[in-house]
């Protein structure tokens, strides 16, 4: 059987009924009976929550606050430069380009996908779902592909040998299994060690209120009357005056008449009509709501656009940022990278790992950037050529030298050696060297 028949309906599949489809997956359960399809066509795939609202991650992505946090997690990693280094020794790394795999991470997950796009799919997945799936293509040993399944088709359990399998339902309804060794498999937190723990599930109630509210605000708008304020007349206008007044209040529109007194008649007086209590709690609820989804998501509430709060731009918002990349970024990051470990090498050689740029993240700190370079040229472990390649430009002749830190008497060598720089000649440096 072809890689690609699995997708494909079996010759021997046979016409089935429409009540042994497995059409959709809730959860982690399949829809096979036609009340669980029925069950599923009325709740678009997603569970009902308190509100009244079902949750799926398209009525999520309706919400503001979950569309920031899954693009901005997603596109950090999917951007986050992604290389396969090879150890050579116990200090020196170089890139593994000679490496199948190379190609798939670095150039082409698979035929129609570039890897960012690949990596946001998976990612967003993850999220969603608590996994994200891929099938690898093998030639020989080496992953050279990488197919993404979409996470309600897949059932994942652990066997008797305490090893995975992973049942895909096709389009047709027909199941295949494919085993441990054949799956990109990336999992978030997990409770039992097998299945990941779908953000969605966790902030379903939290996502529901915020559809509910969403929906309640539009119909607002739709069906009701919004006035900035009321004319009293102190007895009845009649139906002349009326007309009147209508026709001198039709001189004040417009933005050009903004500010212009109004002239008012027969004792009639002008009353503001203010935010009402209700109006008020209604759009703090809405704003308290966006904060509980921010925090499902680990992402700083500046980061997805909510500057509420935040008295400027200085330092206490620098640190969030910090602390989004330290925390909520990382853990991602590191996921990523033990899961292409084990999933795509296979302990076919130990020398090879997947590794983040993470000064990427700062690429576009110019200040940050240079302090660094600056830091790094001083310290004498970093060179012009160095930079320069860090900075995507050509070496330069003469480039490769290390400077000496300024409190040595001693020039580190083009590799950097640190016994030079700290003057111990290869010994002890907390043996003072003989004069």
């Amino acid at each position: 059987m072809g890689l690609l028949d699995i997708f494909r309906r079996s010759p021997d599949a046979g016409a089935r009924s429409p009540a042994a489809w497995p059409v959709a997956a809730t959860g982690m359960s399949i829809a096979t009976t036609p009340e669980q399809l029925e069950q599923f066509l009325r709740e678009g795939g997603g569970a009902e929550t308190m509100s009244g609202e079902y949750v799926t991650p398209r009525t999520a992505m309706g919400i503001a606050a979950v569309y920031r946090c899954v693009t901005l997690i997603s596109g950090a990693v999917a951007t986050m430069p992604l290389h396969l280094k090879r150890r050579v020794d116990e200090r020196t790394r170089q890139d593994a380009s000679d490496h199948p795999l190379w190609e798939v991470l670095r150039r082409r997950p698979n035929r129609w996908q570039t890897p960012s796009q690949f990596r946001r799919q998976i990612q967003s997945q993850a999220l969603f779902r608590g996994m994200g799936y891929a099938m690898k293509v093998r030639s020989g040993k080496s992953v050279v592909a990488l197919i993404p399944l979409h996470p309600d088709r897949v059932r994942t359990e652990q066997i008797a040998d305490y090893s995975l399998e992973h049942v895909y339902t096709r389009t047709d309804g027909s199941q295949i299994t494919i085993p441990q060794r054949d799956m990109f498999n990336l999992v978030g937190m997990s409770l039992d060690g097998v299945r990941g723990l779908s953000v969605l599930t966790c902030a379903r109630e939290t996502i529901g209120a915020a559809i509910a509210m969403r929906s309640h605000g539009a119909t607002l708008f739709r069906n009701g009357t919004s006035l900035g304020g009321v004319l009293k007349h102190p007895g009845k206008l009649g139906t002349d005056g009326q007309e009147t007044l209508r026709a001198s209040l039709e001189a004040y529109r417009g933005t050009e008449n903004a500010g212009k007194n109004l002239i008012l008649e027969e004792g009639m007086a002008y009353e503001r009509l203010g935010m009402s209590n209700a109006d008020a709690e209604f759009i703090a609820s809405r704003a308290f709501e966006d904060k509980h989804i921010y925090m499902f998501f680990g992402v700083p509430p500046h980061m997805a656009g909510d500057t509420t709060g935040s008295t400027s731009w200085g330092s206490g918002i620098e640190m969030q940022t910090l602390g989004f990349q330290a925390y909520t970024l990382e853990d991602w990051l590191t996921t990523w990278e033990e899961t292409i470990t084990r999933d795509c090498l296979d302990g076919e050689d130990p020398k090879l790992f997947p590794w983040f740029n993470r000064a990427a993240a700062v690429k576009n700190d110019i200040k940050t950037r240079t302090a660094s370079y600056s830091a790094g040229r001083a310290g004498g472990w970093l060179s012009k050529n160095d930079i320069r390649g860090f900075e995507n430009m050509n070496p330069i002749e003469g480039g490769d030298d290390y400077d000496a830190p300024l409190n040595s008497n001693v020039k580190p060598d083009a590799a950097g050696d640190e016994d030079a720089a700290n003057g111990s000649g290869g010994k002890d440096p907390d043996v003072p060297p003989k004069r």
